[in-house]
């Protein structure tokens, strides 16, 4: 078997790799492109640490084959601040300190990104129900739901904000 080459938009950078076809997404998003936020917890898509997003959908990138995820756009846990600003989301968890250990972090916040992107006032059941995959050993999840919560609402603000500056 030869390496495959494949090509994709990674939090908004064009990226190529090589990829064997049992490699994973995970795996060259690691050691391929240096993006050592998504952690390698369980191998088997358990426990949340690999979360990216891929082409709008939340994924466990340990259970992605990096030969099927080629053409797609993927986003990190890098690709959530912009501009060297950190999100509102990645404030709020340190700001409630909504992690111990951080391990769990960035599939947590991917996670909790994904769900601002398509909900901008979640209620705790919501918070809870987009991270059902993400497993924590350290927080009780509490801190998690303050923190979406809470990045939910700056982002409203903000967005309320820019509304009333274009009128």
């Amino acid at each position: 078997m030869t390496d495959m080459d494949i090509r994709l938009t990674v939090n908004g950078r064009l990226q190529h790799a090589k990829a064997g076809v049992m490699r994973t997404l995970l795996t060259v998003l690691r050691e391929d492109f240096g993006l050592t936020g998504t952690k390698d917890g369980c191998s088997s898509g358990d426990c949340g640490a690999c979360v990216v997003v891929m082409n709008g959908q939340v994924v466990n990138s340990c259970m992605v084959l990096a030969a099927q995820a080629d053409g797609s756009q993927v986003t990190t846990v890098e690709g959530l601040a912009s501009n060297g600003e950190l999100h509102p989301l990645q404030r709020a968890f340190g700001g409630t300190w909504a992690f111990q250990c951080g391990f769990c972090t960035p599939g947590m916040l991917v996670s909790c990104h994904a769900l601002l992107s398509s909900n901008d006032n979640p209620s705790r059941e919501e918070v809870l129900t987009a991270i059902a995959g993400n497993f924590c050993r350290c927080t009780g999840y509490q801190g998690v739901v303050n923190a979406v919560q809470q990045a939910a609402a700056e982002l409203r603000s903000a967005n309320a904000e820019a509304v009333l500056q274009h009128d």
